[in-house]
């Protein structure tokens, strides 16, 4: 696919789509893509091996799976077989992926997350609650109710 092989091509001066760090899972005559990017390396194989039905074609759990680990050839360079991993072709206007895409199946949108602002806290409470899972909250109360005695 041409959006895999530009993918490689302006870094790395090769237009070799086993460089490219994404894959397409595409079905053309229903019109669906599923787009699948590299992502970071991972030393061991997950256990996962379960099997996905969609419109009665079998895929297992590695298709869509972006890690590049042991037990495949996927995102990894073909030459040394080092972890390839998606950049989104930093430095770029848009990854090159997206520009060369011919059937508009990849397109970027900027999203902003909500990210909920948790309470800190403080250093006495986070020593507290370590010592309450060291020894329980019993012997804690226990000896508050000591050293409280001696004053």
């Amino acid at each position: 696919m041409i959006c895999s092989a530009f993918h490689a091509e302006p870094k790395y001066s090769s237009n070799n789509p086993a460089r490219a760090r994404i894959r397409v899972i595409r079905d053309p005559l229903r019109d669906v893509y599923v787009p699948v990017y590299a992502g970071e390396y991972t030393v061991a194989e997950c256990a996962g091996r379960d099997k996905y039905t969609i419109d009665g074609k079998e895929y297992d759990e590695c298709a869509f799976c972006r890690a590049s680990c042991p037990s495949r050839e996927e995102f990894k360079e073909p030459d040394s077989g080092l972890p390839l991993k998606c950049d989104m072709c930093e430095g770029e206007e848009e990854p090159l992926c997206v520009k060369w895409c011919t059937v508009d199946a990849l397109v970027v949108e900027e999203r902003e997350e909500e990210v909920e602002e948790q309470e800190e806290q403080e250093d006495l409470d986070v020593g507290l609650e370590s010592l309450a899972d060291k020894y329980g909250m019993d012997k804690i109360l226990d000896a508050v109710a000591r050293l409280s005695k001696k004053d």
